[in-house]
């Protein structure tokens, strides 16, 4: 459905100096009755990506073939359909994955595939527009997106560790790590490195959380990493395992504070050194062949291109902190529709209602010239 305030040559009017704008999913209808819809991705006016699609979005059990857009005639006639924030972009595998910032219909990929011309001489490129719901009716959609892909694994051993895990088949090698105690290593570079720790070691880190917290984030620093420790969550809540030593809701919070403080960091209780050790062997291979898959072109430039600071939250929370203060003490529906260009009125009210419902606004007024303004009361909780 078109929106007249989507228009194709729009300005590139950009945030404040040294803020980065989400990048914005747009659509837009075609002359062409082989690929009818332009599908892009633009950020501060770069553009990320540009296929045609014979589909705006996939129904369900579908996937869209697509080719890319390898230049815009700027005579074509382009008809804006929709245009929405990008909350995440990533790669997944070969997949590029996204996702809308919008209520439904919100996730999907591009996966890229490389065909072999005839002769073999070449290869040639195949796109297909995929959501969450074709996804879960492909046949395809129990498979590791990794496969069976194995990779020789060279498994770098902290020299202070005394009775080390085992890595069947890797090659291991001993020396001193700059954080960890156990490291993937590819082409001289640390791609994956694990932290041990087993029952009394994390209770004793634990009398000194400050050095544990700095340990932790060190840590979290590599692209993939974990803390894998050789015990059960409710071990440390037992007070019989913990006479003498701290109280357990002491040892809970600590636990949790540790999540809190480190939510890039996996922690792991695998419940044993047995299958802590299995844990990060899995870990280390699927590290290994992650880093081994090809980054096909699509992807790698697309990524290349965005920057993913421009996160600052889902369209929902950044409506409703516009609306509890950084609007002012009163507002009208105007002013919202003025900070968010790019989402549909109806949405905005949708989110006030919700706000007044809460008890956190309250709407002054009727029509047009309504205002909204926060009550000086407390908020009432919903029932």
């Amino acid at each position: 459905m078109s929106d007249s305030r989507f228009q194709h040559n729009r300005p590139q009017v950009g945030p404040a100096r040294g803020i980065v704008s989400p990048a914005i999913w747009t659509v837009e209808r075609a002359q062409s009755a082989r690929f009818p819809f332009r599908i892009s991705v633009e950020q501060d006016g770069r553009l990320l990506l540009a296929v045609r699609a014979k589909s705006a979005w996939p129904g369900p059990g579908q996937q869209i073939f697509c080719v890319r857009e390898r230049s815009l005639d700027p005579a074509e006639s382009l008809e804006p359909v929709e245009r929405v924030p990008v909350l995440t972009l990533t790669r997944v595998g070969r997949k590029l994955s996204l996702v809308l910032d919008r209520a439904q219909r919100k996730r999907c990929e591009l996966l890229t595939v490389t065909k072999p011309r005839r002769g073999g001489d070449s290869e040639y490129e195949q796109i297909f527009f995929r959501t969450e719901s074709g996804i879960r009716a492909h046949r395809s959609r129990s498979k590791l997106e990794l496969g069976n892909a194995t990779v020789r694994l060279e498994v770098i051993v902290d020299s202070a560790e005394r009775y080390p895990w085992r890595f069947p088949g890797a090659l291991v090698v001993r020396r001193r790590l700059p954080v960890g105690d156990y490291g993937l290593e590819r082409e001289g570079r640390l791609i994956a490195v694990v932290e041990r720790k087993s029952y009394d070691n994390l209770l004793s880190d634990l009398g000194a959380i400050q050095a544990l917290h700095h340990q932790l984030a060190d840590l979290a620093g590599y692209d993939s990493s974990a803390l894998v420790v050789e015990a059960q969550y409710g071990d440390f809540l037992s007070e019989r395992r913990l006479a003498g030593r701290w109280p357990a809701s002491y040892v809970a919070r600590a636990l949790a504070e540790l999540g809190a403080m480190h939510p890039r960091l996996p922690i792991v209780y695998a419940g044993n050194r047995k299958l802590a050790n299995l844990w990060a062997e899995r870990f280390f291979a699927a590290c290994g062949a992650r880093q081994a898959a090809p980054q096909l072109e699509l992807v790698r430039e697309t990524l290349a291109r965005y920057d993913p600071t421009a996160r600052t939250g889902d369209l929902d929370s950044r409506v409703r902190r516009a609306a509890l203060g950084e609007l002012g003490a009163s507002f009208g529906l105007a002013d919202l529709v003025a900070r968010f260009t790019d989402v549909a009125p109806a949405r905005l009210r949708r989110a006030l209602h919700q706000l007044r419902l809460e008890g956190r606004l309250e709407r002054v007024g009727a029509g047009r010239g309504a205002r909204w303004e926060v009550p000086d009361v407390p908020a009432r909780p919903q029932a």
